[in-house]
């Protein structure tokens, strides 16, 4: 009886985890609903942080006989992001290319000789022993060739231009901030996925609050995408198991 349940449960664990794949063959790819600034933070931020930011006072209204407003940081407002749920744009501007070129060649031969000419009378004994084809005197002998010859180079070029805006989703006890931006644009039946985390400086982010890609530490950016077209260009999974696993 359980040897029956069993593969009755993982064929429905296997047509369930098929459904989204067969939807999205049918109905083509859906973008994915929009996280709201405050769940991002939320989720990523620290308690700590998150409950500082809040506790932090607004600006009040300047009094009749002051310039100044009582809680104001500035005479003019930085508009620069700086606490959790802060908006920021990332300029990302990669144009990077690598060649490498290796040849290996490699060579080596062995000879070896061996044989008893006297061995207290045993080898006239091994002569008779053996067939009479046997020579004590060319007892052993090896010839080794071994020729190795290899060569592969790598090219390669990357240029990527584009611009996300991310949110701030933690301030960290130095005062840098850690950042998390996706965007998805859908053409057709093709969904482009762009997403970015990683940690900035303030004083890196300009005044009209953007920041370049190499100023973020531990940048993850990720741009892909999935529907016809990249079902396409994908290699079947078949395929790509031999590939990966195949010893000859």
């Amino acid at each position: 009886m359980r040897r029956s349940i069993l593969p009755s449960m993982l064929l429905a664990t296997a047509a369930l985890a098929g459904c989204a794949s067969v939807k999205e063959a049918t109905r083509g790819p859906q973008l994915s609903p929009m996280d709201k600034p405050e769940m991002v933070a939320s989720q990523n931020a620290s308690v700590a942080s998150l409950a500082a930011s809040i506790r932090e006072p607004a600006p009040q209204a300047a009094s009749a006989n002051s310039l100044w407003r009582s809680g104001a940081r500035a005479f003019f407002h930085d508009q620069r992001a700086s606490r959790v749920g802060d908006i920021l744009t990332v300029m990302i501007n990669i144009n990077d290319a690598a060649k490498t070129s290796n040849a290996t060649n490699t060579s080596r031969s062995n000879a070896n000789a061996a044989g008893v000419t006297n061995l207290m009378g045993f080898e006239t004994t091994l002569a008779r022993l053996l067939p009479k084809a046997f020579d004590p005197s060319k007892a052993i002998g090896t010839n080794t060739t071994l020729t190795t010859a290899g060569t592969g180079g790598i090219t390669r070029q990357e240029q990527i231009s584009l611009t996300i805006a991310a949110v701030v989703t933690e301030v960290l006890p130095n005062g840098n901030l850690v950042i998390q931006g996706s965007q998805e644009v859908q053409t057709n039946a093709e969904v482009r996925d762009l997403t970015i985390t990683g940690v900035v400086r303030p004083e890196d982010i300009s005044s009209s609050n953007t920041i370049q890609h190499t100023q973020i530490a531990e940048a993850r950016i990720n741009y892909g995408g999935r529907g016809d077209v990249s079902a396409v260009q994908k290699t079947p999974g078949g395929t790509a198991l031999l590939q990966r696993y195949m010893p000859f």
